[in-house]
């Protein structure tokens, strides 16, 4: 025996027409949204690939009307990205393990030691994330001259450091805070140090959120300007930002071959962020708890 169809009536027609009508309100505003977002990037393409005559006809917000890459290869030249990206790797590369593995051991002790005054450390922890980094300027400066680590690269290493823990605290806490202390405790039981259950067991179950924070605390390393910008001085020890201002003279500012050193400043961070993408919200996302 078949079933007979029941024909749908009028009102269920039309309330389907209405969701599809808001859905495609919602996705014609989300794409004007995200176009709107990604503006600064496609003006900043679509410099980069013009000739200086086309960028002072036409201005920054137009198409490009003749292609050009030689912009690039002046920006990498004038730039010395070179140097630059020697520079900026180097501190990279050694800032961010060191400081997201201090900021781990003190998130670790704070969420899942007994120790005396840790709501008071954690409320002097996070207060660092009030401080504006142009008040410590100063002080800084002074220290680092006193110790011979002004011009050096490495003196940039102390203040980073110091700067970057405040957040990597706040976000690993949270997020040790939520692995059950279950595994933890029968860990001790068996004899293993605080030292080894660190290792061994919070440090891989955490592998979501170091990963998010260390792409993070990258991405503030390398675009950092007002530090590298104090304690700096020679050609052969810029970093990165510090290379962008190679492109502005005293009475001009190459805007085409500004916009090709941006993007070339950029591209390891849009590699990084692309293949870390997955982590970085995961991270995030379970290091966002109340606690």
């Amino acid at each position: 025996m078949t079933a007979i169809p029941v024909p749908r009536t009028d009102y269920a027609a039309r309330a389907q027409t209405r969701r599809r009508s808001k859905a495609l309100a919602a996705t014609a505003v989300l794409v004007l949204i995200a176009v709107f977002w990604a503006s600064p990037v496609l003006i900043l393409v679509g410099t980069a690939v013009k000739t200086a005559a086309d960028f002072d006809a036409h201005g920054a917000s137009s198409l490009p009307h003749s292609l050009t890459f030689a912009n690039f290869k002046a920006a990498w030249n004038v730039g010395q990205f070179g140097t630059a990206f020697v520079n900026s790797g180097l501190i990279t590369l050694v800032k961010v393990p060191t400081g997201v593995f201090l900021a781990a051991l003190l998130a670790y002790s704070l969420a899942k030691l007994k120790i005396n005054l840790r709501r008071s450390i954690l409320f002097l922890m996070l207060l660092g994330l009030t401080v504006p980094i142009f008040i410590a300027v100063v002080p800084v400066f002074t220290m680092l001259r006193q110790v011979g680590l002004i011009d050096n690269i490495w003196g940039l290493l102390p203040p980073y450091l110091a700067f970057g823990l405040p957040f990597e605290v706040l976000i690993l806490t949270g997020f040790f805070k939520r692995i059950p202390h279950e595994v933890i405790e029968s860990a001790r039981i068996d004899g293993a140090s605080e030292l080894n259950i660190f290792l061994r067991i919070v440090l891989p179950l955490s592998l979501p959120v170091l990963i998010t924070v260390a792409v993070l605390d990258a991405v503030a390393t390398w675009n950092e300007l007002v530090v590298a910008l104090v304690l700096l001085s020679s050609p052969g020890h810029r970093t990165v930002p510090l290379a962008l201002l190679n492109f502005q003279g005293q009475f001009t500012t190459d805007f085409p071959a500004l916009c090709a050193g941006i993007l070339i400043a950029l591209l390891p961070i849009l590699v990084a962020y692309g293949f870390l993408q997955r982590w970085i919200v995961s991270g995030l996302t379970a290091g966002a708890v109340k606690g």
